[in-house]
């Protein structure tokens, strides 16, 4: 595993983003992991997380892209904060674009803000997580009314690994339903191979506990 995937998984436990116990996702199931990254609160936090999507983006897409869309509301702060690595670490100009919840008809007018979305442009999204895969189907819309565009890809921080609608991941399905490319910072085997049975500031995050609770959702709920 890359070194930048592995800081990235103490980075979320220290921001406690990545958290182990009782939870409930979006999509009603009950799970014993939880990624919020609602707690990525200071400038600090969000300018190393750019960072990691940066990287995750290089890895996977290179820049040959135009915006970065993020989905409001958590897309919004993580446009901005990965534009802003991928300018300082790559030196390339890549413009940030997010949707509002309503349209705005005064002022700075319509459903977008940051730079506006043009014919012939290339678009890669960027999420927190997809469960379901039921954000990307109100994305999609957003960005093809805007023009002649192309979306090329989604990148999310964690991907969770179990199913989506059907069998298959949710970034699976996301990709052979809409002809995405998709990708994670790094995927919950990687989390569970770092942290399981590790001590990590004086604490192991995943014990046998934890691990069998997450290999039992994992057989109710993990993809093919």
């Amino acid at each position: 595993m890359e070194q930048y995937k592995q800081e990235f998984i103490e980075f979320m436990v220290d921001c406690q983003v990545l958290k182990f116990g009782d939870f409930v996702t979006k999509s009603g199931r009950k799970t014993p992991f939880f990624v919020n990254t609602g707690f990525y609160r200071t400038g600090t936090q969000l300018r190393r997380l750019g960072e990691y999507y940066a990287r995750a983006i290089n890895d996977k897409f290179g820049f040959d892209f135009d915006v970065l869309f993020g989905p409001a509301y958590k897309g919004i702060p993580l446009t901005v904060a990965t534009t802003m690595a991928i300018s300082e670490f790559y030196d390339r100009d890549i413009r940030y674009c997010s949707n509002r919840k309503e349209v705005k008809d005064h002022g700075d007018k319509g459903i977008l803000l940051g730079s506006p979305i043009t014919d012939g442009d290339r678009i890669v999204i960027i999420e927190d997580v997809t469960t379901a895969g039921t954000s990307i189907q109100e994305t999609l819309p957003i960005i093809r009314a805007q023009g002649d565009v192309k979306p090329l890809g989604l990148v999310v921080s964690v991907d969770r690994m179990e199913r989506g609608q059907g069998t298959k991941s949710a970034l699976k399905e996301i990709s052979e339903t809409y002809g995405l490319e998709t990708t994670a910072i790094v995927t919950m085997a990687e989390v569970v191979e770092h942290l399981y049975n590790r001590e990590y500031r004086g604490k192991v995050i995943i014990d046998d506990r934890i691990k069998a609770a997450i290999d039992a959702y994992y057989e109710q709920y993990g993809a093919e």
